[in-house]
């Protein structure tokens, strides 16, 4: 009977042990520092949700860069093609000039008749203009008929303000040129003097011409035909 009455009490005491143990444990987790408490788990969600929202407004900034970017540079190109392509267009209309309404080539001679009588010139130009550079002569055509001459690649454009050359227009001599177009279109040069050419040439076969437009002044249209 003592021993079964001590046993009782050892288990009572175990008991209480244990139960006690147990409530500690608790109160020790409950009070644990390591445990997230409220305000803390507020704090790293508030900040959480900060980092997101910095990330896209960063994304947003780069992408807005990027388009700036690359609408500077596609107006730069348009700019550059508009440049280039006006460019092209003026050379192109330097290299072709006017169109010529008719055509065709012929022996040019050359003369310069001022009246002065010097060389045997027959006196001042018939369309009443002053001998004077890109003036030509034509057996035909209207007087002030505007006319381009092409020789070996060097162009010059004049206008018809005299008659001739006579008997040589029934030879195929259709254009009596100034001295100065006549010289620049064999060589480049300059003449000797207004009536000297400065060279032995007195004739320059396949000289092309151009009528621009047809002048006002009497004459004929059409085709060169021989002076009378």
């Amino acid at each position: 009977m003592q021993q079964r009455t001590i046993n009782r009490v050892l288990t009572g005491v175990t008991g209480a042990a244990l139960a006690g143990m147990l409530v500690g444990g608790v109160a020790a987790a409950s009070h644990d520092d390591s445990a997230p408490k409220p305000d803390r788990l507020l704090a790293q969600q508030q900040d959480m949700a900060a980092l997101k929202q910095k990330a896209p407004e960063k994304n947003t900034s780069s992408k807005t860069l990027a388009e700036s970017s690359s609408k500077s540079a596609s107006a730069d190109t348009k700019k550059a093609d508009t440049k280039a392509s006006a460019s092209k267009d003026a050379a192109k209309k330097a290299d072709t000039g006017p169109k010529a309404i008719l055509s065709g080539t012929t022996t040019a001679s050359y003369f310069w008749d001022d009246g002065s009588g010097i060389n045997g010139d027959t006196g001042a130009p018939a369309s009443g203009k002053p001998m004077q550079k890109g003036l030509f002569a034509s057996p035909s055509w209207p007087m002030n008929t505007k006319v381009r001459v092409t020789y070996h690649g060097r162009s010059i454009t004049g206008f018809i303000g005299d008659r001739g050359p006579g008997a040589p227009s029934h030879d195929g001599v259709m254009l009596d040129l100034d001295t100065y177009t006549f010289r620049y279109l064999l060589d480049g040069g300059k003449p000797d003097s207004k009536y000297d050419a400065g060279t032995g040439e007195g004739h320059l076969q396949g000289v092309k011409w151009e009528v621009l437009s047809w002048g006002s002044g009497a004459g004929t249209k059409g085709e060169p035909q021989p002076l009378g």
